[in-house]
């Protein structure tokens, strides 16, 4: 049986530059307690932090 190619969760996460040699963070830190945000696309495009419930609409 084939092995099915699996895309990490890691690089879900950060942009990798090998060039130049950085990460980068994709998510955006939320302005009110500083942890990651996460994106929603239904029923608005919107920025929501599961923390301290802060949204930033699109």
């Amino acid at each position: 049986m084939a092995e099915k190619k699996l895309k990490l969760y890691v690089h879900r996460l950060y942009e990798v530059d090998y060039e130049k040699g950085t990460i980068r963070r994709k998510n955006k830190k939320c302005p009110r307690c500083g942890s990651f945000m996460g994106f929603h696309r239904y029923p608005r495009p919107r920025w929501h932090c599961g923390k301290c419930s802060h949204t930033e609409f699109v």
